[in-house]
Parts: structure tokens; sequence; C-alpha cells
């Protein structure tokens, strides 16, 4: 079958758009938002080729186990159900034979009675209403709801949302500098409530806010499974938000892990955000091949990684309240389809997930973009954008922004021949060994891939229905590899590691440490850090 879709490379993209019918045929629309991959070099029987592997490879059979609550973990045992989350008014999802939507509702119902007490100021700290949130995680529970509530700061009309996930001394003493502890809310979002990281910096925080504030657990909220840990630590059971096991962590932000994003924006906007991510859903599970976007995005990724064999993609938005959106997708695709293993505990020969990396425009086109053009490698870009911004007296710089960001997918496709720049060079008035030589340095070789996800307005629905998107994307790249795309064993191991080497950092014995790791404990110990 991946002979079947290899066959079909190498046509020039800028020859493929020579056809006027290609931009309509090569894009999906959906509720406001327009997906275009023509400025690929993937062709008619390529596309057919691909959704003819996406069928082989069993992807309607896994999506449609995954809406129904089937175990498809297989590692874990467990079922995958974020979609649940986003869905509180669909019909009975059963795991196990229970129906576990009555749960789901009756959590989300405490989380808007939370949110809300919490914005009005029935819910208060020792010195008054709530004026700033600190959310203490990490991975998905750190960066689902940072990314989220940077992204809808137009919508943000509650108390002034912080993030802390980094063990770094530095990242909770910067962040609670300036803050007032007896006007602070406290949310230590960790499943398990043993997270090293998460549970470093909320002992931290507590221990802050303990001088000006009488009873800091009374400001504190958990968004965690672990009861029993959650009341040694002294936080009430009504600021208790659990979640179960077959939500991951880096799929998370639509339930509990988002409370900070409730807070921020209310409970209609998070509402929004909830709806945005099941019509997409929707779309994914109804729509045919070619015409859901959800799947044209991973058989785009597919044709990129696997097939052209480009090993990294660049996330490119072009709106600054969506700085972190590449961050967010890296650890969505890169924990998610970054397996060497196999359903079946087979090893893989090709490559699983590429490398995600990115920053916004146009920042990015000051830093790398001349890598992007110029560079021997391609990297296939992913441009976003949206067609209105939330600033209507500085409509001109959107357009600038917008502007930008389509010509950048021209360059990359177009280029500039060696013919064209010898031109620009004579205009320029230089002759002879001179203009061959600066003529090279500014031929541009094009036909570097690009796609551009553009939609109307970033709103709460809008946002939701991008992370649905890219959920979907991560599902059906990794069911076409033949992985599970919802466990991350090669974290486990750095950790186990890390917990063993604090005693050694402490002064016992190295000794059984190889030589390298043990000359730098010897380093820190002589500098201080031990």
């Amino acid at each position: 079958m991946w002979e079947e879709v290899t066959a079909h490379r190498g046509a020039r993209i800028a020859d493929l758009l020579e056809d006027e019918g290609r931009a309509e045929d090569f894009s999906v629309r959906f509720d406001g938002t327009l997906f275009d991959y023509s400025k690929t070099s993937m062709t008619r029987p390529a596309r057919a080729a691909l959704v003819k592997l996406a069928e082989s490879r069993g992807v309607a059979e896994r999506r449609d186990a995954m809406f129904a609550g089937e175990p498809i973990n297989e590692t874990e045992g467990r079922a995958v159900l974020h979609v649940a989350l986003r869905n509180p008014g669909g019909g009975p999802v059963r795991v196990g034979g229970q129906d576990v939507m009555p749960g789901l509702r009756a959590t989300l119902a405490r989380m808007e009675a939370f949110a809300g007490a919490v914005r009005d100021g029935r819910f208060a700290g020792q010195g008054g209403a709530i004026t700033d949130v600190v959310n203490i995680g990490i991975g998905g529970s750190h960066l689902g709801p940072e990314m989220c509530v940077r992204a809808l700061r137009p919508f943000h009309d509650g108390p002034r949302c912080h993030f802390v996930s980094n063990v770094d001394g530095a990242d909770i003493a910067d962040t609670l500098a300036g803050l007032d502890p007896a006007t602070t809310l406290v949310i230590v979002a960790s499943k398990s409530l043993t997270t090293i990281e998460t549970m470093t910096n909320a002992e931290t925080a507590r221990r802050w806010m303990a001088g000006p504030v009488a009873e800091p657990a009374a400001q504190f909220v958990a968004l965690s499974t672990a009861d029993a840990k959650v009341a040694e630590f002294g936080i009430a059971p009504e600021r208790i938000f659990g979640f179960e096991d077959w939500v991951g962590g880096r799929y998370s932000v639509w339930g509990p892990i988002g409370l900070s994003l409730m807070i921020a924006v209310g409970p209609a906007h998070f509402r929004a955000f909830l709806d945005g991510g099941a019509s997409m859903d929707d779309h994914f599970r109804h729509a045919p091949s070619k015409e859901n976007m959800a799947v044209m995005l991973a058989l785009t990724g597919i044709w990129h990684h696997q097939v052209c064999g480009y090993p990294t993609r660049a996330v490119l938005p072009y709106d600054q309240r969506l700085a972190r959106l590449p961050a967010y997708l890296q650890q969505l695709e890169m924990e998610s389809n970054g397996k060497g293993v196999a359903m079946n505990g087979a090893t893989l020969d090709g490559p699983v997930g590429p490398i995600v990396w990115g920053e916004p425009g146009t920042n990015g086109q000051h830093a790398f973009y001349q890598l992007i053009h110029q560079g021997r490698q391609v990297i296939p870009c992913e441009f976003m954008v949206a067609a209105e911004g939330h600033e209507p007296d500085l409509a001109h710089h959107h357009r600038l922004l917008v502007a930008n960001c389509l010509a950048q997918s021209e360059a990359l496709m177009r280029g500039r021949s060696v013919q064209e720049a010898r031109a620009l060079m004579a205009e320029a008035g230089m002759t002879g060994p001179e203009l061959e030589r600066q003529a090279a340095h500014r031929a541009f070789p094009g036909d570097r891939p690009s796609t551009t996800l553009i939609h109307d307005r970033l709103t709460p629905r809008r946002l939701g229905q991008i992370i649905a998107l890219y959920e979907h994307r991560v599902f059906v790249e990794g069911a076409i590899l033949g992985i599970n795309s919802f466990d991350q064993w090669g974290v486990e191991l750095g950790k186990v590691l890390a917990r063993d080497m604090v005693p050694l950092l402490d002064g016992e014995t190295a000794r059984h440490k190889d030589c390298s790791t043990r000359q730098l404990i010897a380093y820190i110990r002589d500098h201080g850090g031990g």
C-alpha cells in the first residue's frame, strides 16, 4: 500500500497550481474555517492512494471505537474519551457498561458554579475578591490552559491568570512576585498529586501564602483524582475536581484542567469552546475523507513526513495570541506519535511522528525563515491566520499581518529563479562576475510546501474547533502508522532517574553512575549546587 502512495512523488507545486480548479479541489471548508493544502506536491492520484491507505489501516473503525468508549489505549487498557468532555449535551457513552455522561455533566456544573463564585466575589480570599489565579501544573495540565487563556484574551473578563510549570525556582518566584497572597487563588493540577515538579511548586506556593493568610489551603483548588492526598494537603472536598483515567493529560483542557480558562472567560464562553470541539468531532465522524478536514490534514502530514521524507513541520500562527500553540501542538503530536513500537509490540522501521516546532508570524520571518526559504532541507510550513482581528482601531495592523502570511506561502511555492535574480542585479547596475555572484545569493529554489488554515475570527468556538482538529489529526496519523497515540512510556525513565539523582546531589555516593554523570555531579557539588 505504501508503494502505491510513494509512486506519485515528484510533482512541482507551481506546475500543479496552473490548474485553476486545484485550490478549490485541494481544500476543505467547515463552519467558517478553510484548510488549503493546494500548495503541496500532492496530486489527485496521490490523494486517492492516501485515502485508500487510511481505509486499509482501519482509521474509520478505530475512530468509531474511540467515540464508543472502547479501550483503544491498549497498552494501558483504557478508553480514550476526551471527546466526551466537550459534548455534555450528547447521548450515553459507556465505559465498562456504565454511562459516564452523568458524572461529566455533574463535574462541569460544579466547575461552572465555582468559577462563577470566583468571578463575582462570592468565593474570596482572606483579603477580598480573588484578583489573580495561579495554575500550577506541567505538560498537558499546563500547556493547554496556558495556551487557551492567552488565545482568548479578548474574552477575558475574570481575574488575571498566571501559569507555573517548571521546577526551576525562577518560574514560581517570578510568577508570585507582585501578587497579593490574600487575593490569590492557586490551582494545583495533577491527577495523582505526585508529579514532583507540580508538588514542589505547590508546596512553595503554600509557604508563600502562609504568612499573610491564616488558612492557605482555603485558597487552593485541586484538579486531581487523588482525594486522600488532596485531603492531606488541606484542600476541602468541594474544591476538588477530578477526571477519569481515560482522559490523557495532553487531551484534558476540555474538563477540570480547563478551570483556569473558565474562570478567565466565564462559563458561557467555556461552553462555546466545548461546542466548537464537539462540532469538529461531529465533522470528523461523518464527513467523507476528501471533505474531512482532520483526515486531509493528517494525510498531508503523512505525505510530507512518511512519503516525502521531510523530518520536521513548522507551525506558524499569524496571531500573537496563539504564541503558545506551537508548543502545545509539539506536546500533542510528539508525545502522542513519537513512538518506536507498533501496537502489536513490533519495532517500527520507518519514521513516525515528525519534529514539530514553530513561532508566531511575523516574528519568525526575522528569525528562521531564511533557512526555510534557502536552506538545503525542506520544511513543510503550516500557516494559520484569522481573516479578522479583535482590534478594529488597529485594522491596518491586521491587514499587514495577513498580507505577510499569504506572501510567505506564495514565496515558498514560487521561489526566485537565477534568471530573475540576474535581472534584478542588472537593474541595480551590476555586470559580469559580480552580477552572477550576487544573483546566486538572491535566488530561491521555491517548491517549498505549505498549508494554510484560515478562519474568520478567533473566538472560543473557533479555538475549540482548532484544538479538536489537531487532536484528530494526531489520531489519524497514529492509526495509519499502527501506533498507540494515547500512552507515553518514553517519559517515565527520566522521571525515575531524577528522583534517584536528588540524594546524589545531596552527598550520597555516586559510584554506581557512569563517569560522565559522576563528573557532572561533582561539578554541581563543588559549585554550591549540592
